[in-house]
């Protein structure tokens, strides 16, 4: 598998088998976050992996009683809200049973704590793909960094006191058999190019030095002397250089 299709084809797979994964995969998995870009180069990334059950066990009644004390509104984030309401119902497992879970920690006041964790994630889930390993986004550590009973728990498997949770993954074989690399269309990420102004381009003034395209809601030219500013629902990138003006 290549890297785009690696890239292309991940999805999000949450129904992982209980068999912890060989090693040595893990391992390759662990070494891409670790080879993502970070800041100045600081690789102050902290990647905390957890294999014990026990420990994961003890790991999702703490974050199920953290949750279940929480209260939400309509305008909380929709996954935490998920998150509280399926704790205080007393079924909440925030791992999914995974064998292993990679927590990311980054030094607190560190401006690019956020981003370089970001990187470090979708680095170790992309490798995972393309190890033919299920993985997922796991944010609920994260949301719970300032929480005392989560705080000392994590400090004593190894959170240093000075770093914060910055976010997380599961990763196993799929309980399926193979990961989820099912299509999914892209229907939001707008997309905007900034281009210089050619009056000898093929298509003439068909486009301008900004060109959108992706979810805006219709073609919309806009003159500005000589800047024109256009969106267009799903295209793709060829139509900034091929698209006739309609």
């Amino acid at each position: 598998m290549d890297a785009f299709e690696a890239i292309l084809t991940r999805r999000s797979t949450r129904k992982l088998a209980p068999k912890l994964p060989k090693t040595e995969l893990i391992e390759r998995v662990i070494d891409a976050g670790r080879h993502a870009p970070s800041g100045s180069n600081s690789q102050s990334t902290h990647f905390m992996v957890i294999t014990s059950p026990r420990v994961l066990a003890e790991l999702a009644d703490l974050v199920r009683a953290a949750f279940a004390q929480m209260e939400v509104g309509p305008d909380t984030y929709v996954s935490l809200r998920n998150s509280v309401n399926a704790s205080k119902r007393g079924s909440y497992v925030f791992h999914y049973g995974a064998p292993v879970l990679i927590v990311t920690a980054n030094r607190r006041g560190y401006g690019n704590a956020m981003a370089d964790s970001a990187c470090a994630l979708e680095n170790m889930m992309i490798a995972a793909n393309a190890l033919d390993l299920g993985s997922c986004w796991i944010n609920q550590p994260h949301w719970l960094d300032e929480d005392p009973q989560v705080r000392t728990y994590m400090e004593g498997l190894g959170l240093m006191s000075y770093e914060t949770i910055t976010g997380g993954l599961i990763l196993g074989y799929a309980a399926d058999g193979a990961p989820v690399r099912n299509e999914l269309a892209r229907t939001g990420n707008p997309v905007t190019w900034v281009e210089d102004y050619n009056a000898n381009r093929p298509h003439g003034n068909d486009v301008g030095p900004i060109a959108s395209y992706g979810v805006t809601p219709a073609v919309l030219p806009q003159k500005m002397g000589q800047r024109d500013v256009r969106g267009h629902q799903g295209v793709t990138p060829e139509w900034l250089h091929r698209g006739p003006r309609s």
